[in-house]
């Protein structure tokens, strides 16, 4: 896909991965749906967009829920006049053990509000965006539309996230399905699964922390989010790319 004047939409585009994927789509000409719970944040990146030589738009969305993400996508295409482009990036964390046994009790179990809000969020948010999407595609008779989803490598299993693996393998999943079906209507899909990632929770650990972390990397150092935005741009731009994993993780995996 070229991206010169494709209308992408980017979730949880206020800050951090989000943020970096629409500046370096909006570098290429595409024209930026921002969409995010936080007016502030959407409105420096749009700000970058803008910078970057791109058109954007904020929209303030909950990705979790059905009527939102609706009215979402009749938005951007009121706006727009159509969606050629979708990047599923807004994602939370409820971090926790499954269980947590020691001295012969229970001391503590994930519970099942931290579970449900990460699926909401991780999961059918990226379901029903995708869905939303694929739809206002076809019946705007685009010549092509890429949906890429943002995963993770904790979906192979991290400790302390059963919810958050659960759903990120999740995304994997639909993106294979939706290679699939959609083919027949030259709409691509594709994955991008981060490692560690220099985004403003990693600058907020402790040095130590974060030391630990680097360490793990065989490259030894983090990735910054401008190397998940190239991974995102190579699954626009290659054509023949669908139904596939990028991991960008330093080698970590």
């Amino acid at each position: 896909m070229d991206l010169n004047d494709k209308v992408v939409v980017v979730t949880g585009a206020g800050r951090g991965l989000g943020r970096a994927i629409a500046e370096n789509l909006a570098g290429q000409g595409a024209r930026i749906a921002c969409v995010d719970l936080n007016e502030e944040d959407l409105r420096d990146t749009v700000a970058r967009c803008e910078g970057a030589g791109g058109e954007a738009k904020s929209y303030l969305a909950n990705v979790a829920r059905e009527e939102e993400v609706t009215a979402l996508f009749d938005e951007v295409v009121a706006d727009f006049g159509a969606v050629h482009g979708l990047v599923n990036n807004a994602g939370i964390t409820r971090d926790g053990l499954l269980i947590k046994y020691k001295d012969g009790e229970v001391q503590s179990t994930m519970s099942l509000q931290q579970w449900q809000a990460v699926i909401d969020v991780n999961l059918t948010g990226v379901f029903l965006c995708g869905r939303e999407a694929a739809r206002r595609m076809l019946e705007g008779g685009v010549d092509e539309g890429v949906i890429v989803n943002i995963s993770s490598i904790a979906r192979q299993g991290s400790f302390g996230q059963t919810n958050y693996a659960a759903a990120k393998a999740g995304v994997v999943a639909m993106a294979e399905v939706w290679a699939r079906e959609l083919a027949r209507h030259n709409i691509r899909t594709g994955v991008v699964a981060p490692g560690t990632i220099n985004t403003d929770m990693i600058a907020a650990m402790k040095p130590e922390a974060r030391d630990r972390l680097v360490a793990g990397v065989p490259l030894k150092r983090l990735g910054e989010p401008e190397h998940i935005a190239r991974s995102v741009r190579f699954i626009f731009e290659n054509d023949y790319f669908t139904g596939r994993v990028i991991e960008t993780d330093g080698g970590l995996r």
